[in-house]
Formats: structure tokens, sequence, C-alpha cells
């Protein structure tokens, strides 16, 4: 999106730089550490292309039955597929994302977490072509009475911090209380700390599955921001974005995409596989 600031800052002070938890989605990587080259893409790890992501955010990627899994790990793995090489995944802190740091450092590959497409970001990394286009919910206590955005006047608010959500209420005047994670939102609304929640819709249709949440809150607004989700590669790494893009592309006119995305979405709407216009 172009006049909303990043969709979410995810920090977590027991996870730093130099020691980032390394996972593996699938099957080992094979093959050793070191740079190497393959069908022309670099990789910075023999054997694998290494992703920084952040976790959890369903249902983008999350640990699932012990594996991290998720909608974004299930296209980078269409990439690794067409490179010969297996998806390695690296649990980061989500404030690196924005200076692409583990990306200049040479420690991943790309980065994959879910990220709104913005220019302040294009000025550290570079994007690939849009995966997936987001709005946002209002989420809400079915027992608060809010029928709306507008009705969030005077109500106690949730957002993330420093997310697309959070600058959303901001617009609106309303002074949301910052948690600092996807599922601290969730979590603070479960348990009464607040009423509301403006968060990315797709987190809250994974989270309404659950009867139990479903039983209790209920979505009362989606409101289409014009965001767009690409993955990053370092600044001038032409050679891996093409990669990534070649694969969306055939991802999305081959059925591939769609079959994803109704596993790790939903219902499937055709205008989520096209970059809305003017992007």
């Amino acid at each position: 999106m172009k006049t909303l600031l990043q969709r979410r800052p995810r920090v977590l002070a027991a996870i730093t730089a130099t020691a980032a938890i390394a996972l593996v989605a699938g099957c080992s990587s094979g093959g050793g550490g070191g740079k190497t080259t393959v069908k022309g893409v670099h990789l910075a790890n023999g054997g694998a292309l290494t992703v920084c992501t952040h976790l959890p955010y369903p249902p983008f990627q999350s640990v699932v039955d012990g594996k991290v899994q998720g909608f974004d790990v299930s296209l980078i793995d269409l990439v690794a597929k067409d490179l010969g090489v297996k998806q390695k995944i690296v649990d980061t802190p989500f404030e690196n994302f924005k200076t692409g740091a583990f990306l200049n450092s040479g420690q991943c590959d790309l980065a994959a977490a879910g990220m709104t497409i913005t220019d302040e970001r294009k000025k550290n990394v570079d994007f690939s072509d849009p995966y997936f286009d987001a709005t946002q919910a209002v989420l809400v206590n079915k027992k608060s009475g809010i029928k709306s955005l507008a009705g969030l006047k005077g109500k106690k608010l949730g957002a993330q911090a420093q997310t697309t959500g959070e600058d959303l209420a901001k617009s609106k005047g309303l002074d949301p209380v910052s948690f600092h994670s996807s599922d601290a939102v969730l979590n603070g609304l479960r348990t009464g700390q607040v009423q509301a929640v403006v968060i990315d819709y797709p987190v809250v249709q994974g989270w309404l599955k659950d009867k139990a949440n479903a039983s209790a809150f209920q979505v009362v607004d989606n409101i289409n921001t014009g965001e767009e989700y690409g993955f990053t590669v370092k600044k001038g790494n032409t050679a891996l974005r093409d990669a990534i893009d070649k694969a969306l592309a055939r991802a999305k006119s081959d059925g591939e995409y769609k079959k994803i995305y109704e596993k790790w979405i939903g219902p499937y709407d055709p205008s989520a596989a096209s970059p809305s216009a003017g992007s």
C-alpha cells in the first residue's frame, strides 16, 4: 500500500540478530554451508534457499506439527523447487525487515513475512511482484455493541504496534492500545483487555475457524486499504527477484496458487492473484 506505513514490526526481545532460531521447512536443506550459485542465483548457504521470517504469523507462517508451514512458506517452496534446493527458514526480529539488515549481511537470501509493500521499504530492499491483496478487519466482542469502524470511538481498541492496522485506527482519530504481535492483539481481545481490534483480515479468518472464538467474536467491518504483500531480496538482487516472480506467475496461471490459497487462507477470490491497479 502506498499511504500507510509498515504492516507490523515483530518485536521479540528474546531473539537477537546473533541468536536467531533456524528452522527448516520440510526436509533438511542438504549440502554444507558457504555461498554458492544455482541457476544464476547466488545463495547465502550452499544447498538451501535461506528465508528470513518472524514467527508466528498464521496463516502465512507458523509452526504446525513441528514444522514451519503456511501460505508464504508454500509459495517460496515453489521458488526453491525451481532452483533445485530446499527452503531453510530463519526466525528473526521483524524490525530488521525494514532495513534489509539480514539480506545485506548475507544471513538470508530473501524475506517472507506477510509484508506490505511500501515506498519507504523500497528504499532498503527490492520487492517481488505482489502476491496477496490484504484488507483490515474490525474484530469485536459480540457483546460490545460495536457495529462498524465508525463505532469504535469511545471504545477500548487494540492493534499491533506500528502496523497498518494501527495507522488506520490513528488516522480515524482513535487511540489504540498497542500490542507487540498479532497473537497478543487477539489474546487481548479474548481476555477483555480491549473490546475490539483492527488487524489483517487473513489473520482473523484463521482465528475464527476456532468455534469458541467464532461464538464470542465477529467481524463488523472489512476495510480495503490497498495493501499488497511482497517478498523482499537485497537491493540489486535481480536474479533471485526474477526467480520469485517467475514462480509466482506460473503458480497463478497453472492453478497452484489457488490450491495454496484455499489450503491456508480460505475461499479463493481470483482478484487475490492479480496486482491491484496502480501498483
